[in-house]
């Protein structure tokens, strides 16, 4: 009887101690979220260059490390010429637009006291005061002043944070591999090896897509504006670039800024931009997403829609963003678990359909689906 009480005792103790083990692991979850994002985005960003480091490791007599140097240098060097060529010319740009905002304010308030009933009128004519207020210079505040020191150096310690996670994974990634692959068993580990691959290159054709969809939606974009005669042409074509890569909202967060830089033009000019941004979003959700995600990351149109409902719902905007990428490594795992060399049953509608017993005969014949 005691050796009974005390092996169950030591049972409760060992299951108290895998709760307390799984709980804590969560509680440092949850307090190191933004470094495991940040984690998160290198290696999808290293999972990108991966490619690039084969491709010059088959070509040149360089070996690993050497062909990593090459390819962060062409990193650093494209982003450091993004910074000093785009960012100045977006930023010069972004001073016209603010200085060509007193005269739409204006024109805005004109309008808006023509506008009946009275009461309609006085709302707007109050919002577009509100506005100009807002725009009014005025001297810093001391405590903004440090707020915005604060959030300046903390995007550029997590900037440098990130280039330096991507390197050490790039350089550090096959050690890596080994290492945990060794926890597993040795009949394991081919399969999982293979599983390991086949995400992180889904996970490098997911960030390669989006940087080709943000491309084509900023040259698209920065043609029509310039065709157009709009003010500021490249900063708003960055602005539709970059709000791309957000899900949902994204295109219209980068509408909103050319309409209303058209609209300190003329109205015409607006509904123009208005329209045509329309049929480039048109031309681009229903024929250049689906055809980049399906031929890079292999997920169908309507699973991406599902995987950005959810992430959305679950973590926002970020959650969204990163909804993608987590669904394309999720169905890369499934996939492995499938018996996918074994012909499902069709339903029976005129297809010949394959019987429960030759199915089990098939798989029968086949090796353990977990272990490719």
């Amino acid at each position: 009887m005691r050796a009974e009480l005390l092996g169950w005792a030591v049972r409760g103790a060992g299951l108290a101690v895998g709760v307390a083990f799984v709980v804590g692991l969560l509680l440092l979850g949850q307090a190191a979220a933004r470094v495991l994002l940040l984690v998160f985005i290198a290696v999808l960003l290293a999972s990108a260059l991966e490619p690039v480091v084969g491709w010059i490791r088959g070509r040149t007599p360089l070996g690993r490390g050497s062909s990593i140097l090459v390819v962060y240098a062409l990193f650093l060097a494209a982003v450091v010429a993004f910074v000093l060529v785009v960012v100045p010319a977006a930023f010069n740009q972004f001073n016209e637009i603010v200085a060509g905002l007193p005269p739409l304010l204006d024109r805005g308030r004109e309008w808006a006291a023509n506008i009946r009933p009275q009461g309609l009128s006085t709302s707007l004519t109050a919002i577009l005061d509100s506005v100009e207020r807002q725009l009014a210079a005025r001297p810093p505040d001391t405590e903004e002043v440090v707020e915005v020191g604060l959030t300046v150096a903390e995007v550029l310690v997590s900037l440098v944070t990130l280039l330096a996670v991507v390197f050490f994974w790039l350089l550090e990634h096959a050690r890596l591999q080994r290492f945990t692959l060794a926890f597993l068993p040795s009949e394991r580990r081919g399969g999982a090896r293979e599983a390991w691959n086949e995400i992180e290159n889904r996970l490098g054709l997911w960030v390669r897509g989006q940087l080709i969809l943000m491309g084509t939606m900023g040259v698209a974009t920065g043609l029509t504006y310039t065709l157009l005669g709009l003010p500021s042409p490249m900063l708003l074509a960055l602005i539709a670039a970059v709000m791309e890569a957000v899900p949902l909202v994204g295109p219209l967060l980068g509408a909103i800024p050319a309409i209303l830089v058209a609209a300190t033009v003329s109205p015409e000019l607006a509904l123009a931009v208005a329209g045509i941004y329309l049929v480039i979003q048109l031309v681009e959700g229903n024929v250049l997403v689906p055809l980049v995600m399906r031929n890079t990351i292999g997920l169908s149109p309507f699973l991406v829609i599902v995987s950005l409902l959810i992430g959305g719902g679950a973590g926002g905007i970020v959650g969204a963003l990163l909804a993608v990428p987590i669904a394309a490594a999720l169905l890369a795992v499934l996939e492995r678990l499938q018996a996918r060399d074994v012909p499902v049953a069709q339903d029976p509608g005129g297809v010949e359909s394959v019987s429960r017993a030759e199915a089990d005969s098939m798989a029968a014949s086949l090796p353990d689906a977990a272990t490719r």
